[in-house]
């Protein structure tokens, strides 16, 4: 218990500080929209057309105001006081707070201040759940996600990839592979921030499958976010400046980034579920 309230505070600090960034990180360039919009087209996939979503986790509030934009009812709850002033900000200047129903200081694992099958869709988007370090924890996170949702309802939980991230320390940072966090990191997937990123945990696709499994949910499909364009951010970029080459390279992402082998190897991964 000592070491996840150590690792909640470490993430409270870290995105305390980076607020603004993630709420730019979205759609600063072509490589980070990939995300944002392949999230989104699923979502569109697998959501009802209106309704009542939870955004738990929602840091500054991008999914919130995107979706409420959509036409959806929205509640946002995150654990960081920085993210929730913030998102009530932007809330306000997007013109969507008759949508958004409430923002509420609160973290995934405690969702007590909601009944049960109250939400008509239920989102965890951008690794709100990869900060969770205790599996006991992530395992009541998820638990109290389907709580909230209604019969039926869809759930979509996007987590921080385990593969990627190995790829990451190889071509940026070699060096790391000598020290002491980096074969923690390798076998369990867990890093107590102790270089430049915050605490986290890394999943495999077939651990984030196994997370919903007992949970009171059929898996409809997991996804790759970024896809097979995942650490390729650069040349991302460039073929987006070209429209024609873009257009075909997203159909391209469409048609690849459910595959088995493009999922786990995604910077991120989206678990799509209805609850049973």
């Amino acid at each position: 218990m000592k070491v996840s309230r150590m690792s909640e505070t470490l993430v409270k600090n870290y995105y305390t500080g980076y607020v603004r960034k993630e709420w730019r990180r979205l759609i600063k360039d072509a490589y980070h929209r990939l995300e944002f919009e392949t999230t989104l087209h699923f979502i569109k996939q697998h959501f009802p057309k209106n309704g009542l979503l939870l955004d738990a986790g929602g840091g500054p509030g991008r999914y919130t105001v995107a979706l409420a934009s959509r036409g959806y009812d929205m509640v946002m709850l995150d654990m960081t006081p920085a993210n929730v002033a913030f998102a009530k900000r932007q809330i306000k200047r997007s013109d969507v707070q008759d949508r958004v129903k409430d923002v509420i200081e609160g973290s995934i694992v405690d969702l007590s201040c909601f009944d049960d099958n109250t939400f008509d869709g239920v989102i965890c988007l951008g690794g709100p759940l990869s900060h969770v370090i205790d599996k006991r924890r992530r395992d009541k996170a998820i638990r109290e996600l389907v709580r909230v949702a209604k019969p039926g309802a869809p759930i979509a939980v996007s987590v921080m990839s385990r593969l990627s991230v190995l790829v990451v320390e190889l071509t940026l940072f070699p060096q790391e592979v000598e020290m002491p966090h980096y074969q923690k990191l390798l076998n369990t997937g867990d890093y107590r921030g102790q270089y430049g990123f915050t605490a986290c945990h890394f999943f495999l696709p077939e651990e984030l499958r196994a997370a919903f499994d007992d949970k009171g949910v059929q898996v409809l499909e997991l996804v790759g976010l970024e896809g097979i364009s995942s650490s390729h951010r650069k040349e991302l970029n460039r073929i987006a400046r070209n429209e024609k080459q873009w257009k075909i390279w997203q159909a391209t992402h469409l048609k690849t980034c459910t595959h088995p082998a493009v999922v786990g190897t995604s910077e991120h991964m989206l678990l799509l579920a209805r609850k049973l």
